[in-house]
C-alpha cells in the first residue's frame, strides 16, 4: 500500500467542478502533476485562485475529485488537508500585522516535522533574520512574500501550492523567488505547484505549462515553445474578449496534451453582451434568473470595437501628439514621492537648451502638473487604469511598469531618459528603458545602484549612479548627485545628437555590423574570425557571461546586425546546470524570429562556471574542476549532461527557418577540451555531437557539419569564415544595415 502512495501522481485533479452562486468558476478541471514543479498560467478571472482554493478546502466543490499521492482530499477541511501535507502560499500573503517575523515562522513550524527549520529558513532567507523582531505590517513587499513563502516550506509539506508567488515583487525578488523554486524541484523532496502570471518565471520553473482559460485548462504546452512564441503568448494570455480562446478548446482524455482545433473564421455579425446584474443588487438581493438575464442583453454591432478605440485614443492626446516633434529627454519617476528631486534634474537639462517631457509613473492615483500624467501611462495597460491604481502596491508598481514600457515603445522621439528614485522607482522604469535600443541614454540615480545592478539594467546600457543618501528632498549631497546626473545625460544626448548625421552618412556606406560570441578559452578563434571578416564586416564580439548572450540577441531583435557566428554557447550549461553566467530559456529565439544568416558551434560547452571553490554546490561535490583563478571554478560537463545540452540546442535549432550552418570540432570544444589539456574527454564530446545529430532534422538549409580540428585551430577558424561568407553573400557585398 505504501509503495503505492509513493508511486502515485503528487497532485491528481479529475473533472473538479466549483460554482460561486450560479457562476461556474471550474469547470470539470482536469491537472496532473507527477512530481518537481508545474505552472498554471493564464489571465485574470480565469479560475487560477479559484483552483488553489479548491485543492486546499476553502471553497466548496460541486463535482469532481482531488487526489495528493494517491489519497482523496475532496471536500475535507482545510486544516486536516494541511496536516496531510499540503502548503499553501496564498495571494496576497495574508500575514498579522501584529506577530513578528520570529512569530510567524515558530508558528507555523510546529505543525509537521522535516528539513525545513527556522534556522534553515534563516539560513536561506537572510533577510528574515535581520528583520526577525519586526512585525509583519512593517515588512516590504518583497520581505513579506519571503515571510509566506517561509511560513509555508515550515510545515514541511509533501504538495506545496503558490498563488502568484511573484506577484509585485522587485525584479532581485523575482529572481531569488524564481532560483529557490528551480532549487526546490532540484531537491524532489516536494512537488510544486505554481500560479503565475510572469510568463518569465512559469517557462523557467517547469518543463510544461498549462493554461487556463474560463475556468478550464486550454492546453498544456512545452514552456520553451510558450517561451519563444510571443505571437502564443499575446492569443492565449494578451488581453481580449475571452471568446476569443474558446475555438482553441479541445479538451483530450485524462492525462494527455490538448491540442487546439481549427479556429474558425471571426463572425462579423453582431455580438450579444450579457450583464450578470442588469440592476444593481443589494444586501437582500436574490441571484438573478437566467430568463432576466436573457432579456437584459443587448447587442452590439461589430464596429463598436472600432468606436471603443477611437474613444480611447481621443483620451490620449498627450500621447499621440507628442510621439513626433523634436527629440526629448524623458525625466521619469513617481511625482507624489520624488516630485522636488525630478522637477530640479528636469530644470538643469532645460537650462541646457534641451527639451524635456515630465512623466509620471507614480501608482497612489494622485495628479501632478507635468508633461505626461500617471493616469495617461496607465491607459497603455491592456486592462486600462483599474490594473495600475490599486489597493496592492506591489500589484500596481508592476502594472505602472509593464504600462509605461507599452507607452515608451510608442515614442518615436526620445533622446535620452533619467530617473530618480530607490528601488520601486529602479523597477518602474528600467524595463522601459530596456526596450529601447542600444546607444539611446539611459541613466537611473537610486539608492540601489551599489548593489547586484544585473536584474536592473539586463542586457541594456543602463548607467546607473548611486544616489549617496536616499531621494529623499534635496540637500548638498542631493544636489550634487543629482546635478552630475542631469549633467551627464545632458553629455551624452548632445553628442549622440551631433553625431547623428555623421552616423547615417556612414552609415549609407558602412560596414554590415555582425554579433560573436566568445569566452576565454574560445578567443584565439573568434580573433582570427574577426581579424578574416574586418574588411567586409563590423565584428561585435559579446563575451558569453549570461548577459552578452542576452545583449547580441537585443540587437538581432532591434535589427542592429546582419548575421550571427554563435561560436560559443557555453551559457547553455549553465543554465541548465546552475552555473553563474546562465543564458534564458529565449536563447537563440531572436534568432527564430529574425531568420538571420546563423553560424554556431558548441564552444566551451565542456564547462559549467562557479565562483570560488566553496560555492560549488554540495551535489557536484567528487567532480573534475580547473581552478581558472580565486574566484572562478570550472566544472567539466559529464556525457550524460553533454546529452541534455544537445538536446536543447537541437530543438531550437529545428525552429531556425533562416540559413544555419552549426559544427561540432572533433578535436576539442575548447583550450581546455584540447589532448593533454585538464577537460580533455573524447566520450563526453562524443555524447554531445551524437545527441546533436539525432535531433536536428537536417534540411538544404539547416546543416550541421563535423570538423576535425579543435574549436581553436586556425583551419576551424577559417572554415567558420567560409561558411558565414556563403550564407551571407559573396565576399565583399556590402549591405546597408538598419541602425
Amino acid at each position: 500500500m505504501s509503495e503505492a502512495r509513493r508511486s502515485a501522481a503528487a497532485l491528481e485533479v479529475r473533472g473538479l467542478d466549483v460554482y460561486y452562486g450560479h457562476s461556474h468558476a471550474l469547470q470539470g478541471v482536469d491537472l496532473t502533476l507527477d512530481a518537481g514543479v508545474f505552472s498554471v498560467v493564464g489571465r485574470n478571472g480565469m479560475g487560477k485562485t479559484t483552483l488553489c482554493k479548491a485543492i486546499m478546502g476553502l471553497v466548496s466543490v460541486s463535482g469532481g475529485s482531488i487526489r495528493v499521492r494517491g489519497e482523496d482530499i475532496t471536500r475535507r477541511p482545510p486544516a486536516q488537508i494541511a496536516r496531510l501535507g499540503v502548503g499553501y502560499v496564498p495571494q496576497g500573503r495574508r500575514l498579522w500585522r501584529s506577530l513578528s517575523v520570529d512569530e510567524h515562522l515558530r508558528l507555523a513550524g510546529g505543525m509537521r516535522s522535516g528539513a525545513w527549520t527556522v534556522e534553515r529558513i534563516y539560513d536561506t532567507f537572510p533577510r528574515l533574520a535581520e528583520r526577525k523582531d519586526h512585525g509583519g505590517g512593517q515588512l516590504s513587499g518583497g520581505e513579506q512574500q519571503m515571510l509566506a513563502i517561509s511560513r509555508a516550506l515550515l510545515t514541511n509539506p509533501q504538495l506545496l501550492i503558490m498563488d502568484e508567488p511573484t506577484e509585485g515583487l522587485a525584479p532581485v525578488i523575482v529572481a531569488q523567488v524564481e532560483e529557490m523554486l528551480l532549487q526546490l524541484g532540484e531537491d524532489g523532496d516536494m512537488s510544486v505547484l505554481v500560479i503565475e502570471q510572469n510568463i518569465g518565471v512559469a517557462t523557467a520553473i517547469s518543463r510544461n505549462v498549462a493554461i487556463m482559460v474560463n475556468g478550464r485548462i486550454n492546453r498544456i504546452i512545452d514552456s520553451a515553445r510558450l517561451s519563444a512564441d510571443r505571437e502564443l503568448q499575446q492569443r492565449l494570455l494578451g488581453v481580449g474578449l475571452h471568446a476569443e480562446l474558446e475555438p482553441d478548446i479541445d479538451m483530450t482524455a485524462a492525462g494527455g496534451e490538448t491540442k487546439p482545433a481549427a479556429q474558425p473564421p471571426r463572425s462579423s455579425g453582431p455580438i450579444r453582451v450579457y450583464i450578470s446584474n442588469p440592476t444593481p443588487p443589494t444586501r437582500w438581493s436574490q441571484p438573478v434568473s437566467i430568463g432576466r438575464i436573457e432579456a437584459a442583453a443587448r447587442t452590439l454591432s461589430t464596429q463598436v470595437s472600432r468606436l471603443d478605440e477611437t474613444a480611447r485614443r481621443k483620451r490620449e492626446p498627450t500621447t499621440t501628439a507628442q510621439a513626433s516633434g523634436p527629440p526629448a529627454v524623458l525625466v521619469v519617476g513617481t511625482l507624489d514621492t520624488k516630485g522636488t528631486e525630478l522637477r530640479f534634474i528636469r530644470d538643469i537639462i532645460g537650462e541646457a537648451g534641451l527639451r524635456t517631457r515630465l512623466v509620471d509613473v507614480s501608482t497612489s492615483g494622485k495628479h501632478a502638473t507635468c508633461d505626461v500624467s500617471a493616469q495617461e501611462i496607465a491607459l497603455n495597460h491592456g486592462r486600462g487604469g483599474s490594473a495600475v491604481f490599486g489597493p496592492d502596491r506591489g500589484a500596481a508598481v508592476t502594472a505602472m511598469a509593464e504600462a509605461f514600457a507599452n507607452w515608451i515603445k510608442r515614442q518615436g522621439n526620445v533622446a535620452g531618459v533619467i530617473s530618480a528614485g530607490g528601488s520601486g522607482a529602479a523597477s518602474l522604469v528600467a524595463p522601459a528603458m530596456r526596450t529601447l535600443p542600444v546607444g539611446v541614454p539611459k541613466l537611473i540615480i537610486s539608492s540601489v545602484a551599489s548593489g547586484d545592478v544585473a536584474p536592473y539594467v539586463g542586457p541594456a546600457d543602463i548607467t546607473m549612479m548611486y544616489s549617496v543618501t536616499d531621494v529623499q528632498g534635496l540637500n548638498s549631497i542631493s544636489r550634487a548627485v543629482l546635478s552630475n546626473g542631469a549633467n551627464a545625460i545632458i553629455g551624452m544626448v548632445k553628442a549622440r545628437l551631433d553625431q547623428r548625421e555623421d552616423r547615417e552618412r556612414a552609415a549609407s556606406a558602412g560596414l554590415p555590423s555582425i554579433g560573436i560570441t566568445m569566452f576565454g578559452v574560445t578567443t584565439p578563434a573568434v580573433q582570427k574570425i574577426a581579424a578574416d571578416l574586418r574588411d567586409d564586416f563590423e565584428c561585435l564580439v559579446f563575451h558569453a557571461t549570461g548577459v552578452g548572450g542576452r545583449s547580441m540577441e537585443k540587437l538581432v531583435e532591434s535589427g542592429q546586425l546582419a548575421g550571427v557566428i554563435d561560436l560559443t554557447t557555453t551559457e547553455i550549461c549553465d543554465l541548465l546546470m546552475g552555473g553563474v553566467f546562465p543564458a534564458t530559456e529565449d536563447r537563440f529565439s531572436a534568432v527564430i524570429r529574425t531568420r538571420l544568416p546563423f553560424v554556431g558551434s558548441v564552444g566551451a560547452l565542456d564547462m559549467v562556471n562557479f565562483g570560488a571553490p566553496d560555492t560549488v554546490p554540495e551535489r557536484y561535490r567528487g567532480r573534475k574542476f580547473h581552478v581558472h583563478n580565486p574566484q572562478v571554478t570550472l566544472m567539466r560537463t559529464t556525457a550524460e549532461e553533454n546529452e541534455r545540452m544537445g538536446r536543447w540546442i537541437g530543438e531550437r535549432l529545428n525552429q531556425m527557418d533562416g540559413p544555419v550552418r552549426f559544427f561540432l570540432p572533433e578535436g576539442g570544444v575548447s583550450a581546455l577540451d584540447a589532448r593533454g589539456q585538464p577537460f580533455w574527454d573524447p566520450e563526453a564530446d562524443a555524447a554531445l555531437f551524437r545527441t546533436l545529430e539525432r535531433t536536428v532534422r537536417l534540411t538544404g538549409n539547416r546543416q550541421l557539419i563535423r570538423v576535425k580540428q579543435n574549436i581553436n585551430d586556425p583551419e576551424f577558424a577559417s572554415i567558420i569564415v567560409s561558411a558565414f561568407r556563403t550564407l551571407f553573400g559573396r565576399a565583399g557585398a556590402r549591405r546597408r544595415v538598419a541602425r
